[in-house]
C-alpha cells in the first residue's frame, strides 16, 4: 500500500519539482511536536484562506531549522469518495500544501507529500479534510550514514621459486679422492711359453685344454 501512496503523492501538482531527500515518514503519524493542521473543506483539493496561518506558522518554524526535514500528509475523508478516489484526493492535498510551503521560501527537497488515510490531525477541523505537516527532528550528524569505505586493494607480490642450496658441510661427505692406477703386470721372460699364467694376461691367446 505504501509504494502505491508514495505514488499518488508524486502525481501531485509540484512533486516534480525536486527529488526529496533520503528520508522516510514512516510514524510521523505518532510524533506530537512541530505538527501543524492544515484545513480543507469538503472535497475541496486546494487549501483555503483558513490554512494560511497554519501554513506560515509552518514554514516560519521549518525556516528556522533548515536541518530539519518536513512530511505533508494528506487526508480524504470517507464522504468524499471511495477508497481509491479519496486516496488520489488526499495525494492532491498533500501536494499542494508541499508546493504551498515551497513558494513560502523552503527548499523542495526537504519536503515529502505523501497520501495517507484518515489518521489523525490537530485543530478545530475533523481530522480527515486536512493535511498533517510534520517536522522531523533533526538527525544527529554522527546517525547519518555515511559511504563505505572502498575495500583494500590485495598487494601484488611476484613469487620466486626456491633456489636450491647445497647441503650443510656437515652433511657433506670428505672430499673424493682419485684411486691410484693399477700396478702393470710384466710376464718374466724367463717363464716357458706354455705358462698358465701368461696365458691369461695375453688378450689373444685362447684357453688351456
Amino acid at each position: 500500500m505504501l509504494p502505491a501512496l508514495l505514488l499518488l503523492a508524486a502525481l501531485a501538482p509540484g512533486a516534480a519539482l525536486a527529488q526529496p531527500r533520503p528520508f522516510t515518514c514512516v510514524g510521523a503519524e505518532q510524533l506530537e511536536e512541530d505538527v501543524f493542521a492544515i484545513p480543507f473543506t469538503r472535497g475541496a483539493a486546494t487549501p483555503g484562506e483558513a490554512a494560511r496561518s497554519n501554513l506560515a506558522a509552518a514554514a516560519e518554524r521549518a525556516r528556522r531549522e533548515p536541518e530539519r526535514n518536513l512530511c505533508v500528509l494528506g487526508h480524504a475523508g470517507p464522504a468524499e469518495g471511495g477508497a481509491q478516489s479519496g486516496l488520489q484526493l488526499a495525494a492532491r492535498r498533500a501536494g499542494e500544501v508541499a508546493a504551498a510551503l515551497a513558494k513560502l521560501g523552503l527548499d523542495r527537497d526537504r519536503i515529502r507529500a505523501e497520501a495517507r488515510r484518515a489518521a489523525f490531525a490537530r485543530g478545530a477541523v475533523p481530522e480527515e479534510r486536512s493535511v498533517t505537516v510534520v517536522l522531523l527532528p533533526a538527525v544527529p550528524a554522527a546517525a547519518r550514514p555515511e559511504a563505505p569505505a572502498p575495500a583494500p586493494r590485495p598487494a601484488t607480490t611476484q613469487t620466486q621459486a626456491p633456489r636450491p642450496t647445497a647441503p650443510p658441510a656437515a652433511m657433506q661427505g670428505p672430499p673424493l679422492v682419485p684411486a691410484p692406477p693399477l700396478p702393470a703386470i710384466v710376464p718374466d721372460p724367463a717363464a716357458p711359453a706354455d705358462d698358465p699364467a701368461l696365458r691369461l694376461l695375453s688378450p689373444g691367446s685362447a684357453p688351456a685344454r
